[in-house]
């Protein structure tokens, strides 16, 4: 049972959409179809080669799915508003695009022949929490990941696509301005990490601490603006999901609204605990000399002025 417990809350969060009125067939298509993906891209490479790191791919190529289902659907089955419903997919679509193809370029340079550092920390916590069977907890931990597609991270889009109104609500103008400017931030913080490696490289330095640009003001700004993706989305929800209350039963219309929140906690979790921010530091702190004096003075996540 510990091996299977993490996956009940998504498996709850997936079934949800059975028992509405809204999203039943969409949300058993898309899940039905995530699960068909990570079987094939995830879980059998894991099986045969002992790596998790294939996730990278099947993720990112998940929330893709979402999009293409999201557009697809709502326009030839849904009464959602063309234009919210063409939104809410390009961005489902250009976000996961943007990663996917970063992963398949990194699979096709070998990086994948070896394991993530986040994933052998992952794996080492499986290890302490007395998973002794490795081959099972990847196995899970893949299904988990498609769940999590198939559930939370696929309500925001469902939410937003089946409203009909017109009208353009401020907090959906917030939403867009929000996910526009963390998309932008994700990738100035890249592109600073990518120039600060070349720097370095032609400087004939190794193992230094990437304190340049948004590095100063956080330790991981790339993972921070991530999560503002999704809290942009959550924004942008709010008025569809109000929007659903005459058409869902009030138990039913509080536990979506859960479940958009839950995106964005769900994400905060990841991107700091569980495959983000701290199982980077663990090495960094063994990689890097600098890095204990970097921890020092700059936040984790959350931008902020220099501690010193």
């Amino acid at each position: 049972m510990k091996y299977f417990s993490p996956l009940f809350v998504f498996i709850a969060g997936w079934a949800l959409l059975f028992f509405t009125n809204t999203f039943a067939s969409i949300g058993l298509l898309n899940g039905l179809l995530q699960l068909l993906l990570f079987s094939l891209v995830v879980c059998l490479p894991t099986w045969r080669t002992g790596r998790m790191s294939y996730v990278d791919i099947g993720w990112p190529w998940g929330l893709t799915l979402i999009g293409v289902i999201t557009w697809i659907y709502g326009a030839n089955y849904g009464e959602g508003n063309s234009i919210r419903i063409a939104i809410v997919s390009i961005a489902y679509i250009f976000a996961g695009c943007r990663m996917g193809f970063g992963a398949l370029k990194m699979w096709k340079l070998g990086y994948l022949k070896t394991e993530f550092p986040r994933y052998e920390y992952q794996k080492g916590r499986w290890q302490r929490d007395g998973k002794t069977n490795t081959r099972l907890a990847m196995q899970v931990e893949a299904i988990l990941q498609g769940l999590a597609n198939a559930s939370f991270l696929a309500m925001p889009a469902f939410v937003i696509a089946a409203n009909p109104e017109a009208s353009i609500s401020i907090f959906e103008i917030v939403g867009i301005i929000v996910w526009l400017g963390a998309f932008v931030m994700e990738n100035v913080a890249d592109m600073q990490k990518l120039a600060f490696l070349r720097d370095m490289k032609a400087q004939g330095q190794k193992n230094k601490v990437c304190n340049v640009g948004l590095w100063k003001y956080s330790r991981h700004p790339n993972y921070f603006a991530e999560w503002m993706v999704w809290n942009g989305l959550v924004i942008a929800a709010i008025p569809s999901w109000m929007a659903l209350y005459q058409q869902e039963s009030i138990i039913i219309w509080g536990l979506l609204a859960a479940g958009i929140l839950m995106a964005s906690r769900m994400m905060y979790t990841t991107l700091v605990f569980y495959t983000g921010a701290v199982p980077a530091e663990f090495y960094s702190v063994q990689k890097r000399p600098e890095y204990k004096d970097y921890q020092q003075t700059t936040n984790i996540f959350f931008p902020g002025p220099n501690k010193n």
